[in-house]
């Protein structure tokens, strides 16, 4: 879905383009991602890939020991290699040799493309043929000096987390839904067999928010203990239960991050019904998280429908009954007066 990072064109939401919305047949982005972070602080801006390997394989490894999927399909020379290694059936120098002979061979070429075409901006510079590892760009420095650049971490772990979950429960042909837990601010799945903890709810939902409060697009953080740090608030408060027990309240459609001031400052939301307008917004994030390759995705249409306009037709039944319950059917509505700009 390029027009998510065509709205605002920064170089943050390129890289968001590249984590959230770029295709997942292997975690090879993830943990190259995530190597790229670690490499950050080294400043040296030629990575060799012997330098790259060590981050990199040390991400897969490290996820192979909780999830053993970290593919689509069902085969994997390369990952085989990594799992003799955390199996103790061959050394360190070994491993590592493999995965700069088998590791790279995709990722890096694809890395930056998106739906088919390449991102407006590039994040490292491809020179393996000329000297042996991948050249990283001002726009990747640039990213680091962000407000949002520790978000981006948690939110690549989180997709991470999201994918993998997805393909351990063989999501394609048998649904797992996510659902929101409020005590510990967590998305656990949930199919037929076990209910299993994936990933926090900050973390996930914050790139397709672009580091954003939903209401009022005051810039927010998912790191623990930071001022700034979001509140999990529900769209739809949860009085709506009392109005239907089977709007699923929380469910991921339901859930946006929020500033602590929009959510229960002096002004804030609490279980007031926020106005059409947001309304609109929300059902905007949703498709946003419907057309990534998501295990989202699959939730978001389980909860609200499978086309769009049966979605619209859910989210408005919702409203509709909302209103009507908390007495606000026509007036009354809550907003947020503007801290940013509005961003999708």
């Amino acid at each position: 879905m390029s027009r998510f990072y065509e709205i605002e064109p920064t170089i943050e939401n390129y890289w968001r383009a590249i984590v959230l919305f770029g295709r997942n047949t292997a975690s090879y982005k993830f943990a190259l991602a995530n190597s790229l972070y670690d490499l950050y602080e080294n400043k040296n801006t030629l990575i060799t890939l012997d330098e790259l390997a060590v981050p990199f394989a040390s991400h897969l490894c490290d996820h192979l020991k909780k999830h053993p999927k970290q593919i689509a399909g069902n085969k994997s020379q390369f990952l085989n290699q990594l799992k003799n290694y955390n199996d103790g059936k061959i050394g360190k120098d070994v491993m590592l040799n493999q995965t700069v002979k088998l590791g790279f061979n995709n990722v890096i070429d694809a890395f930056h493309n998106v739906h088919g075409a390449e991102i407006g901006s590039r994040f490292f510079i491809d020179e393996r043929k000329t000297n042996g590892g991948i050249r990283l760009t001002d726009d990747f420095y640039k990213l680091g000096e962000l407000f949002q650049f520790h978000n981006l971490q948690q939110e690549t772990e989180a997709r991470w987390n999201l994918v993998e979950s997805a393909w351990e429960n063989n999501i394609s042909r048998n649904l797992m839904l996510v659902e929101y837990e409020d005590k510990n601010k967590m998305l656990f799945g949930v199919n037929s067999i076990r209910r299993t903890t994936i990933t926090s709810a900050r973390s996930a939902l914050n790139g397709y928010q672009k580091g954003r409060c939903f209401y009022c697009y005051k810039e927010i953080s998912t790191i623990p203990g930071t001022q700034d740090l979001a509140d999990v608030d529900h769209f739809f408060p949860h009085k709506l239960k009392m109005c239907d027990n089977n709007k699923p309240i929380d469910g991921v459609a339901n859930l946006v991050l929020s500033c602590q001031e929009c959510n229960r400052g002096v002004n804030g939301k609490f279980d007031r019904l926020p106005t059409t307008e947001l309304l609109e917004r929300l059902f905007t994030r949703n498709e946003y998280l419907i057309t990534s390759h998501h295990p989202l995705r699959e939730t978001l249409i389980a909860q609200t429908g499978m086309k769009v306009s049966k979605r619209q037709g859910y989210l408005q039944e919702a409203y509709n009954c909302a209103s009507i319950y908390l007495g606000s059917f026509g007036k009354d509505k809550w907003y947020a007066k503007p801290q940013g700009m509005s961003i999708f």
